[in-house]
């Protein structure tokens, strides 16, 4: 009983979570230093080192075999097109606002002049015609109050 007992004493929650600490921190070391050392020494096979003569030889004659089918003339040309692209529409198109603008205002202008003396006219005629209209509206008031004041005096 007594082995039982002092066994109990040595596997505790306390002990255990020590031993687990221990255990994570000697994991963490591994790792970092895992994490830390040169590429060297980690993986060989990527390294530019440990490619061969022969491979080299077809990367460089893959590349330039590249490099000389891209359409250099065309691409330059191509950026040459989308600049003037860009660089005359905008004159054109500022030039061609400007004039449709002052042709608008000119017309905007006349139409302006044309509406007010029509305007005139018909506003002059339409107050005479509202005047005339509420003079007679207060001549029939007035003779009205008096055949009413009249009457009944």
């Amino acid at each position: 009983m007594e082995t039982q007992h002092s066994w109990r004493l040595r596997l505790s929650f306390k002990n255990a979570t020590i031993v687990m600490t221990v255990l994570n921190i000697i994991t963490v070391l591994f790792l970092l230093k895992g994490f830390l050392s040169s590429p060297s020494t980690r993986n060989n096979k990527l390294a530019p080192d440990s490619f061969n003569s022969v491979e080299l030889s077809y990367i460089k004659e893959s590349e330039e075999m590249r490099l000389a089918l891209q359409p250099w003339k065309l691409i330059k040309r191509i950026k040459e097109i989308e600049q003037e692209a860009y660089a005359e529409p905008e004159t054109v198109q500022h030039k061609d606002m400007k004039q449709t603008a002052a042709v608008d205002l000119v017309d905007l202008s006349k139409r302006l002049q044309d509406i007010r003396s029509v305007n005139d006219v018909s506003s002059f005629k339409a107050l005479e015609e509202w005047r005339k209209r509420k003079m007679e509206r207060a001549r029939q008031r007035a003779v009205g109050k008096n055949g009413i004041g009249n009457s009944q005096a």
